[in-house]
């Protein structure tokens, strides 16, 4: 019987699952392995089980597809995050029942791809005696212990041509526009979009904001004759001294569901200048599409390397960018801590030096917000 090996992928989609679902099924196959793919995260595990084989043929056109063919969950039996550092033990039954499965597929070990909820049950369950390796997913890029995550990039170049069209048309009418991107936690996507679209005032999590000093940016745009402001703002965005803005209340065992800081925004911008304002939220747009150029070989690289890990027996451990390799560090290293935007490191110093606004004391330097924790170092483990 040929050596058997499975993938899933978990929590919230992104582009590029798709390509390291390729790399692992075409890497495994120049072993003489088969792979087994679960269907619909770890939910597939658990009976009746859902899966199916990947033949060589299957991997034809995934890597420039969106969305993952085996289908993902970020809820239901497994569900072990509610918030940042809180975690839920798996009820000990499931955790049998995945293991008795896994066993009678005759796996040798299970490739786990997703993002901090998804690694975290992967934790658990290796620490159940359960062998697997992660593949690190999340377009926030918020996952510690690798200098990128992959669905990063893509979900980047959307906001990023969203604001390219948003010029135009606030060029045209003299309007402040006001694009929401994801980000709960931490403000890369929302920092990277902004300084690459060339937004004038940027909000994220790390940086509690006022609107004094927004509206401030717009009128020092305004005495410059630049009769129209672009202002990016995370999901997570807080005004200083307030809270999340949600889009409903929490479900249990899962985390609230962020969303609307855009409109309030957009409508104290509109109170307080008289300036037209209008607000564009990307919402899941960001997750949809084929990933880039970039995505693309970081996927690649990501499944070929977690093969490798497999055929090391190297368990527990997750795939990780530091450039110029990817190397391998243990799960714990990666989870249940945030890798945020620093508030006085080189990106958003390159912003300041630009004249972008990040809403606070007129570009003062800052401190973080304080919740979640500022990120944890995280030493590089060797790859041997």
């Amino acid at each position: 019987m040929k050596t058997r090996i499975g993938i899933l992928t978990a929590g919230g989609d992104c582009p590029g699952l798709n390509a390291v679902i390729r790399a692992v099924g075409k890497s495994a196959s120049k072993r003489g392995w088969e792979t087994v793919g679960i269907l619909n995260g770890f939910e597939g595990l658990l009976e009746p089980v859902q899966y199916r084989l990947l033949d060589y043929k299957d991997m034809d056109g995934l890597l420039l597809r969106g969305g993952t063919i085996l289908g993902t969950s970020n809820r239901g039996r497994f569900a072990a995050k509610t918030g940042v550092g809180q975690v839920h033990q798996i009820d000990p039954l499931v955790i049998d029942m995945a293991k008795r499965n896994f066993a009678e597929l005759g796996l040798r070990a299970l490739v786990v791809v997703g993002g901090d909820g998804t690694l975290t049950i992967a934790q658990q369950l290796f620490e159940e005696g359960l062998p697997l390796v992660g593949v690190p997913k999340t377009i926030d890029n918020d996952l510690e212990a690798t200098v990128y995550t992959f669905g990063f990039d893509s979900a980047v170049a959307c906001a990023t041509d969203a604001l390219d069209r948003l010029h135009t048309t606030a060029e045209s009418h003299n309007r402040v526009m006001v694009l929401e991107v994801m980000g709960r936690y931490a403000g890369w996507i929302a920092t990277h979009s902004g300084i690459a679209g060339g937004g004038d005032v940027i909000l994220i999590p790390e940086i509690p904001f006022g609107y004094d000093s927004i509206c401030a940016k717009i009128d020092e745009r305004e005495a410059q004759g630049k009769k129209f402001t672009l202002v990016v703002v995370a999901e997570g965005a807080r005004e200083r001294g307030g809270d999340y803005v949600t889009a409903g209340p929490a479900e249990k065992d899962r985390e609230v569901k962020l969303g609307g800081i855009g409109a309030v925004v957009a409508a104290e911008i509109a109170r307080r200048t008289g300036k037209e304002t209008r607000v564009c939220v990307l919402g899941h747009l960001q997750r949809g599409g084929g990933p880039t150029t970039f995505d693309r070989m970081l996927c690649t690289r990501f499944g070929a390397c977690a093969v490798q890990l497999v055929a090391e027996g190297r368990y527990g451990y997750m795939v990780a960018l530091r450039p110029p390799d990817i190397v391998a560090v243990k799960i714990t290293e990666a989870i249940g801590r945030l890798r945020t935007v620093p508030v006085n490191g080189d990106i958003v110093r390159t912003a300041r030096a630009l004249g972008i606004s990040f809403g606070d004391e007129l570009g003062k330097p800052t401190v973080s917000a304080g919740q979640p924790p500022a990120p944890h170092p995280c030493p590089l483990v060797p790859t041997n």
